[in-house]
């Protein structure tokens, strides 16, 4: 039997990858976190278990405790799923997780998810690259560790080119807005700000890097810096589905 990590996608069902939904159909048990889709867990067997350890803020599931959980559940000989929202490797401590499972020997799997960092500004129409606009990206966590830092050289980043896509950066953006700009990006550079990208509750907030600290922002959002960020190429299926909303 085997621990499987498994990127559950940017938000929207749909995007779950054909293995990885055929292994949440099979799981004896299911480690999810809060931002899988909770539509993800309907194609679950009537028996399975579903644990959650989403970290939540000011409420964390220590990472510790779920390493050991999975190396827990793999030595009972059970189907284990660890559905994680994106991708596992991206900022999802999926190593760490890849890395207790193989320290305790117990067999494990993965599966890529379409992470936020490409998923959610696409669904709000912005490419990540584009000819003769930007034709690379930087994916960077703007999360602070408590009583600790990023350890990002922000204002080397702003010199890099490019698009910047900033993942868990809500609560520093405007620590990260004034280092980008005395790095010398400038203060104009639009900005997109992505919450709950190809979910139907999908909004996005545009601004500049100047005024970033300033607009409303909320979490889970995925940040976007740079040309791009000012195109609305939003595909024809949202507008279309927006629109019947309203």
């Amino acid at each position: 039997m085997t621990v499987h990590l498994v990127g559950a996608g940017p938000g929207d069902a749909d995007l779950l990858t054909v293995k990885a939904a055929r292994l949440v159909a099979s799981a004896d048990v299911i480690v999810h976190d809060r931002l899988a889709d909770p539509s993800i867990l309907t194609l679950a067997r009537p028996d399975a278990e579903f644990i959650d350890v989403g970290k939540r803020p000011g409420n964390p599931t220590p990472q510790e405790n779920i390493n050991a959980l999975l190396v827990h559940l793999g030595s009972q000989g059970l189907e284990v799923v660890r559905l994680k929202g994106g991708d596992p490797y991206v900022f999802g401590r999926g190593g760490e997780e890849a890395d207790a499972l193989i320290s305790a020997g117990i067999p494990f799997d993965l599966v890529p998810g379409v992470t936020s960092a490409i998923g959610a500004p696409a669904a709000a129409g912005i490419p990540v690259t584009h000819r003769n606009v930007s034709t690379s990206f930087t994916v960077v966590t703007g999360h602070r560790e408590s009583g600790g830092s990023t350890n990002i050289n922000w204002e080397a980043l702003a010199n890099v080119g490019g698009t910047i896509v900033v993942l868990m950066g809500v609560a520093e953006r405007g620590a990260i807005a004034s280092r980008l700009i005395a790095g010398g990006l400038a203060a104009d550079t639009p900005v997109a700000a992505v919450r709950w990208g190809t979910r139907p509750e999908q909004h996005t907030v545009r601004t500049t890097l100047e005024n970033l600290a300033a607009v409303h922002v909320e979490a889970p959002s995925t940040i976007v810096i740079g040309a791009v960020a000012a195109f609305e190429f939003e595909p024809t299926s949202r507008r279309t589905a927006v629109l019947e909303g309203n």
